[in-house]
């Protein structure tokens, strides 16, 4: 393995309904990879006409959730009355801090007619000064995020900087996130911007200073090297990373927080339904027993 490599993360594999999907972090070797504390690659799953995405309304405290999707279409409505379908290129980013309820379903016209649902999900953790904003949903259009050419590489900066621009999402600490579309035979070279950086290959095939990575595995780069990412036949690839965080954070089902206190009187609110409802919807997740 290439000396630019610290780790290699492998994927769980997990069902969820209609679904796979692989999560990467957290990871034995990596719990986070600058602010981002949670990675899920969704799909790509076909789902027959009638057949959706169904996530009933849930909690979260302590981070941001970033959608961006490859494929498909997905609907979110949060308990700050959001409604906002999310379709490929796409940025749903939203900020629980302290407390936010939401749920993401497939939306009506794409249940009836049927759909392939591809695309990654990932929490972002927020700086301790910044555990308990106040919630709120920002959504971004494809068009509005900057987007690099580089030796045959696209390079669409999905929130933070890279490649001397900078995405119109609010972050809250120095983040690196690009998605990245490798033509056959393509190339460049990932230069240490950011202090920490991880890569993930969605699919195709890749290489990182020569050493092959897997697809659904995640290559945690070394600090402070410029690396080199090639494709021989194209690849899809997701870049991330950014600033340290400041501390360590504890996650428990859907929260993330720097204190066991925060999340034992996040999983007491949810459970007396005091943290907000999705309007228009009835449903919610219980919180899960402790096995």
């Amino acid at each position: 393995m290439s000396s630019s490599i610290k780790a290699v993360l492998k994927p769980h594999l997990r069902d969820v309904g209609s679904l796979t999907v692989r999560r990467v972090l957290p990871a034995m070797a990596a719990r986070l990879i600058g602010p981002f504390i949670f990675f899920d690659h969704m799909g790509p799953a076909t789902l027959e006409p009638g057949v959706g995405l169904d996530v009933r309304p849930h909690p979260h405290i302590g981070l941001a959730t970033v959608t961006f999707l490859f494929e498909g279409a997905i609907m979110h409505r949060d308990s700050l009355g959001s409604e906002q379908k999310i379709v490929p290129g796409d940025v749903n980013w939203m900020t629980a801090g302290r407390g936010i309820v939401h749920s993401e379903r497939t939306p009506a016209e794409d249940r009836a007619r049927g759909q392939t649902i591809h695309g990654i999900q990932t929490w972002v953790a927020l700086p301790l000064d910044d555990e308990e904003v106040a919630p709120s949903f920002a959504h971004h259009s494809a068009d509005t995020l900057p987007v690099v050419e580089r030796n045959g590489v696209t390079l669409r900066v999905i929130a933070g900087t890279a490649f001397g621009q900078r995405s119109p999402v609010s972050t809250f600490s120095g983040t690196l996130y690009v998605a990245g579309e490798f033509a056959p035979g393509s190339a460049f070279a990932l230069e240490p911007e950011h202090e920490e950086r991880g890569v993930y290959l969605v699919e195709g095939d890749l290489e990182i200073d020569g050493t092959p990575l897997e697809v659904g595995q995640m290559a945690v780069l070394a600090l402070d090297e410029t690396v080199t990412l090639a494709s021989t036949h194209g690849a899809r690839v997701m870049v991330l990373g950014g600033e340290k965080l400041d501390g360590e954070r504890f996650i428990e089902w859907n929260f993330v927080a720097s204190s066991r206190e925060k999340i034992e009187a996040a999983k007491l609110a949810w459970t007396n339904q005091e943290m907000g409802t999705v309007p228009g919807e009835t449903e919610w997740i219980p919180l899960p027993l402790k096995k």
